[in-house]
Parts: structure tokens; C-alpha cells; sequence
């Protein structure tokens, strides 16, 4: 069986790719990273998602950005921006972007991918409804993927290995309707950056979540402490 890394983080997106992989064909394993981000739901709706997924093998790695710092999410002293207008979301990068994340965890899903011979590695990215981070755009996809092929034992003995991002120019709605179509159990997912009881609505990740659900008309299964009048 082809084998397949996918970065699950618990949200929605990385949970609709780790379907779309497994839809594929793929023996997934999967790798979610304790960053030291703001709160552990994320982590826990990993555990849920893997679970669901049957991965041959769940890999949880600690990463301690905070030492690192520059980032709302792991940095409680720099706030996380709420209320922002919808149509605002997307135009500047947000303090919740956090230092070349996706190039630290690409790195290690392909030495992990080099490890158990994988063809392919599988990140939820996504340029369309997203909040502006250089590091979910096709051309660092493209970019990374050249590196992974030549700095690499596979890539030198000619077995590329492919970064497939299936929902990269997908709608956060098209992306909801997707997720449907596998039956992905999107109430064990998590989006909300602040991590409380129930989501709070307002950060960017809430609202773009909100927005993808209303587009495509079905009902968001989590809890929302508040929730825009748009909604």
C-alpha cells in the first residue's frame, strides 16, 4: 500500500486533507505538533481525527515555539485580533502567524516520509479563505517541494516525494462541502485559536469557519460562545 505523512493539527482543513488522503488510497501517518500553542483542544481533536482515520501510526512531537516567540499563539502578552470585518480578513498578515511554522513542520514530515519510505506528504494549506500567512501559498508549496526532492536520499535516487495540498484553491465553504461528501466528523474538530470551553466566534479562524459553513448551508456542529450578526 502507498503511503501517505499528513499533518493533522485537529482543525478543520487538516482534517478534510487527512480524509482526502485516505479517500486516495494512502496508509496514513500522521504527525501533530505540540508548539506551544495557546491552548491543547487542537491537540485533542488530533488524537480524535487520527483515531478516525485508522493511521497506521500517530506521531506527536513537541516543537517549543514560545522560546521562539513572534506569534499571538504562543505569545500570551501579544493579543489575538477578534471582530475583525470579514471582508477585512485576508488583506494583512495577523498576529497569529507564527515564524515559518509550515517550513519547520514540512521539514520534519519529510524526514519522517524519508524514514518509512512515503511517497507523499499531505498539509491542509489553503490560499483562498485564509488569513494572509506567506506560508500557505502555492509558490512556498512549490518552492518546498524542489528542495524536498533534492535534498533528500529519495529525491537522489530518483523516488520524488510529492506535497499534496487538495484543498490549496478551495473555498472555505467548497472545502466544508468536501469534508461532507468523505464524512468528516467535523464535530470532533477545532478552529477557535483561544481555546475555551466553546469557541469564541470572534477570532479569524472562527469567523472564516462560520463563513465556509453558511456559504455551503449546513450547520457548524461545534458551540460558539458569540456569534456575528451575519451568521
Amino acid at each position: 500500500m502507498k503511503k501517505a505523512i499528513c499533518l493533522i493539527s485537529g482543525g478543520l482543513d487538516s482534517s478534510v486533507t487527512g480524509y482526502v488522503a485516505k479517500k486516495q488510497g494512502y496508509e496514513i501517518y500522521a504527525i501533530t505538533f505540540n508548539y506551544g500553542q495557546r491552548h491543547i483542544k487542537e491537540m485533542q481533536s488530533a488524537k480524535e481525527i487520527a483515531k478516525s482515520l485508522k493511521v497506521k501510526k500517530h506521531l506527536l512531537l513537541d516543537i517549543d515555539f514560545k522560546k521562539i516567540g513572534g506569534s499571538s499563539l504562543v505569545d500570551k502578552d501579544i493579543d489575538v485580533e477578534i471582530n475583525r470585518d470579514i471582508k477585512d480578513i485576508g488583506k494583512t498578515i495577523p498576529s497569529t502567524y507564527v515564524p515559518a511554522r509550515n517550513t519547520i513542520f514540512l521539514s520534519i514530515a519529510l524526514a519522517y516520509a524519508e524514514s518509512v519510505d512515503a511517497d507523499a506528504i499531505f498539509i491542509g494549506v489553503n490560499s483562498v479563505d485564509y488569513s494572509a500567512y506567506p506560508d500557505c501559498r502555492p509558490e512556498f508549496i512549490e518552492t518546498f517541494e524542489k528542495l524536498a526532492n533534492i535534498a533528500t536520499k529519495k529525491g537522489v535516487k530518483g523516488k520524488k516525494i510529492k506535497i499534496n495540498t487538495p484543498l490549496l484553491h478551495l473555498s472555505k465553504s467548497e472545502i466544508i462541502k468536501k469534508g461532507f461528501q468523505l464524512n468528516v466528523p467535523f464535530e470532533k474538530t477545532w478552529s477557535c485559536y483561544l481555546g475555551k470551553e466553546k469557541a469564541c466566534g470572534r477570532c479569524e479562524s472562527c469567523l472564516l469557519r462560520l463563513k465556509g459553513f453558511k456559504d455551503a448551508n449546513k450547520k457548524d456542529p461545534l458551540e460558539y460562545k458569540n456569534l456575528p450578526d451575519w451568521v
